[in-house]
């Protein structure tokens, strides 16, 4: 089994962003080494976030977490699809030793195992783990299918924006948005439940934060939702209850998830700052060189 565990970036003023994870976002801090701070959520894991102080806003990697046999699996599978992998001995908080592979659009997926973990922390209200990443593609149809040839994901849904994808029996670990450029979409968080999502909104607006989108309920993995721009330009996500599928769950189109009109969600009662999030974005790019994580 594979399972998503934590996003790495780098940003100029690190500093400035571990803050708002810490007090306004409700992240707990994991340690600072050198110019890398950690923050972690209430769950197992030892972080979520890294935040690495740099000149320019890039993703380094996403990891996974994976037993021995199916980082071989992964390694083998990606090289015969002629993707850069390099192994890699994680000098982070969660330990561990793996590969690093770059997709042909600049995304680095992280796939480590023997990995650490941590006793879980009160907080009801605050983020357990990541739900899912989700990355903007020029060609998210192409990307996908590279995922599912070269690291055995699975494409669960199809939509008009996006293509859904898993590698656990959660609806999608990633997604690809059809956007024309490679860059990172957002990070979703998972909370407890839905009160620990209006909860979290409710902390936001006390900063003088309102969701760029959101509160509602999305179509494919029918997760509650709310989408904050935060101050250092990625979009984060308040989000839980994705849904849970079976390996048969039969594949989505575009044709299966559409609204009526004026309505953008199941409930219907959310409103999206299209501009505002299109402008997000783009803010975090994928770093020039594969490097070490």
């Amino acid at each position: 089994m594979i399972t998503l565990r934590s996003i790495e970036l780098t940003l100029p003023n690190a500093a400035a962003a571990r803050d708002f994870f810490l007090n306004r976002w409700g992240l707990a801090d994991a340690g600072i080494v050198g110019v890398t701070s950690y923050l972690r959520g209430s769950g197992s894991f030892p972080y979520l976030v890294s935040l690495t102080e740099g000149e320019a806003s890039h993703v380094l990697s996403t990891t996974f977490e994976a037993d021995s046999a199916t980082i071989d699996a992964i390694r083998l599978a990606a090289k015969t699809s002629g993707l850069m992998v390099v192994d890699t001995v994680s000098r982070d908080p969660g330990a561990g030793q793996g590969i690093l592979v770059r997709l042909p659009e600049g995304e680095v997926f992280r796939f480590l195992s023997g990995t650490t973990r941590v006793d879980p922390i009160a907080g009801r209200d605050l983020p357990v783990k990541l739900t899912h990443v989700v990355m903007n593609s020029a060609d998210a149809e192409a990307t996908a299918e590279m995922a599912e040839r070269a690291l055995g994901f699975k494409v669960s849904d199809r939509t008009r924006g996006m293509v859904f994808v898993r590698c656990s029996a959660s609806h999608h670990s990633v997604a690809f948005a059809r956007a024309g450029y490679p860059s990172l979409n957002h990070i979703a968080f998972e909370m407890e439940d839905m009160d620990a999502v209006m909860r979290g909104i409710g902390r936001m607006r006390d900063h003088g934060a309102a969701p760029a989108w959101g509160p509602g309920r999305h179509g494919p993995g029918a997760n509650v939702y709310a989408y904050f721009i935060s101050p250092f330009g990625a979009v984060v996500e308040y989000s839980t209850a994705v849904e849970v599928i079976a390996d048969d769950y039969p594949v989505g189109s575009p044709q299966d998830w559409t609204w009526p009109p004026n309505r953008i969600d199941q409930w219907g009662i959310s409103d999206k700052d299209f501009g505002a999030l299109a402008k997000a974005e783009k803010v975090f790019t994928y770093a020039p060189l594969l490097e070490k994580v």
